[in-house]
Formats: C-alpha cells, sequence, structure tokens
C-alpha cells in the first residue's frame, strides 16, 4: 500500500469516527507529508464517497455549538468561518435553526447568569448579563428582547 493510500485510509478512518471539515482534514493529510496535488486528490475521493461533506458537517457544528455550548448566531458564523466553510453553506446551515429553541436557549443562558449576578433591575447587573451573552455571540436585538422578557417574569 502506497503512503497516499493510507493516509486516505487514515482520513477517512477519522472522518468515518465524528464530522469533519475538508480543511481539517486537508492539514490533516499535508502533516501526514501528502503535497498539495496529493491532498486535493484525496479531498475529492473523500468527497466523492461521501466521507467528507462541508454541508453535513456545517449542520451538525450550528446544532452542537448552539445545544451545547449555547453560542449565538454570531459566534458560531465566525467558528465556521475559520474553519473555511464557504459562505452560502454558512448561511444556509444557521438559517435551519429553530427560532424557538434558539430563544430559549438564549434565555436559559440569561437566566442562569442572572442567578449568579442577582437582579437585573440593577443597571450594572444588566449590562453584566447583556455583555455575557453578547460574547456568546448572540445579537443586541436579541439580548434587548430577552432582557425585557425576564424582566416581566
Amino acid at each position: 500500500m502506497t503512503e497516499f493510500e493510507k493516509a486516505v485510509n487514515r482520513a477517512a478512518n477519522l472522518c468515518s469516527g465524528s464530522e469533519r471539515c475538508s480543511s481539517d482534514i486537508r492539514t490533516k493529510l499535508q502533516s501526514w507529508g501528502l503535497d498539495e496535488k496529493e491532498t486535493d486528490k484525496a479531498i475529492e475521493f473523500l468527497t466523492k464517497n461521501k466521507f467528507l461533506d462541508d454541508r453535513r458537517f456545517a449542520g451538525y457544528f450550528v446544532k452542537d455549538k448552539l445545544r451545547f455550548n449555547k453560542w449565538g448566531r454570531i459566534k458560531i458564523a465566525y467558528a465556521l468561518r475559520q474553519k473555511e466553510i464557504q459562505a452560502d453553506i454558512i448561511e444556509q446551515s444557521i438559517g435551519e435553526i429553530d427560532q424557538d429553541h434558539y430563544t430559549e436557549v438564549l434565555d436559559q443562558l440569561l437566566n442562569s447568569k442572572i442567578k449568579s449576578i442577582g437582579s437585573i433591575r440593577k443597571r450594572e447587573n444588566k449590562a453584566k448579563a447583556f455583555r455575557f451573552a453578547a460574547q456568546r455571540g448572540f445579537t443586541s436585538d436579541e439580548i434587548y428582547k430577552a432582557l425585557a422578557r425576564l424582566e416581566k417574569s
């Protein structure tokens, strides 16, 4: 078996274990000693045989980051851009987020923060909660609406 075939088999095993994006696999293949031409050939093979699919990867990535990390759309999109996912794929994947679930995640996130800092009736605590949610990638408009909902309840 050639070095190329070994590298492709290793990459296929990686992709079988969990979803990977093409830029991550490209980096792996190059670290294993494949040149640019061989890397492109390997990526093409893996994509053709459905081991690798950036659209599928982005869909799972969005769901996981929202569900487990409680990230907002902005932070998720940024992370996908870092992984060199195409803009149209990012837009489509983020567009598939269920708005009710997204709002619920933001409310839960703010609720847990408010429990640790105290009442959001104080301006400084409200600002802390706002900054916390903004760092997680939620937009200002989403945060203001969530804080208003939480103040009423």
